[in-house]
């Protein structure tokens, strides 16, 4: 195997590992992203069997990894302690270790076994690594006070949230994918606090992936401000949608 070849794909393994630590402190774990390990494996085992065609399934393993819509998933509520989490992927990662140390003295017919096996156990066992000491602890029993409504509230790049604006009120679904812990909302324009509430008037302190609360908003409001947090964060999220009030739905303006 070339030098450059195996420079390459060390890059290759190190972006994708990186990729994962980013997931994991987003609470997100490798789903369909976790083709990149076999996918790797066959492009170090394509040289050593002169097997051009493995090259192509693995540079497709890893394209499927990289671009696939479900490559991260949110990660599941009921996750153990980090060093539950952190037991096999530590296996994987002494098992990858060992077989690469013993690689230099091997046969040249058992390389081609051992350096593919190495090395994706070594990079499965990384990446449960990263996920088990990055993936925030969970918030899950800690509600969001009104301490919140006066706190610095982060607006997401992407919105967690959507609004639709009815005659009942307005309905607010989760679209983020993953649970919200819910603190209260506000009329824009108004020094308020309410809390938020399903269709049936219980109140939530948290919506579901998918789930939604009415909002009570009448004719004359013009948008809301809703306080939340992702389980898995400290810190509180502001979500704003404006619009105009249906009282003045004659007098709207297109530009």
């Amino acid at each position: 195997m070339s030098g450059p070849l195996l420079l390459a794909l060390t890059l290759i393994a190190v972006y994708w590992l990186a990729r994962v630590g980013r997931a994991a402190r987003l609470s997100l774990r490798p789903a369909q992203a976790w083709w990149a390990v076999p996918g790797l494996a066959l492009l170090l085992l394509a040289p050593l069997l002169e097997l051009p065609a493995l090259f192509g399934v693995g540079a497709a393993l890893l394209l499927l990894s990289e671009f696939a819509p479900a490559a991260f998933t949110p990660a599941p509520a009921d996750l153990p302690g980090r060093w539950a989490q952190a037991g096999w992927p530590l296996v994987g990662v002494v098992l990858g270790a060992g077989l690469l140390t013993a690689l230099p003295g091997a046969p040249a017919a058992e390389q081609a076994a051992l350096l593919p096996l190495g090395a994706a156990a070594l990079l499965a066992g990384g990446a449960g690594l990263l996920g088990a000491l990055l993936i925030p602890p969970l918030h899950r029993r800690t509600p969001l006070g009104f301490q919140v409504r006066w706190n610095r509230a982060v607006t997401p790049e992407w919105p967690d949230l959507s609004v639709t604006v009815t005659e009942q009120g307005a309905y607010l679904k989760n679209v983020s994918g993953r649970a919200l812990r819910l603190a209260g909302w506000s009329p824009a324009g108004l020094n308020a606090w309410y809390r938020v509430r399903g269709p049936g008037g219980t109140p939530l302190l948290e919506l579901r992936s998918g789930q939604e609360a009415l909002l009570p908003v009448t004719a004359q409001d013009s948008g809301v401000r809703v306080w939340y947090a992702p389980l898995r964060a400290d810190e509180a999220h502001l979500f704003r949608a404006d619009w105009t009030p249906p009282a003045r739905a004659e007098s709207r303006v297109l530009n």
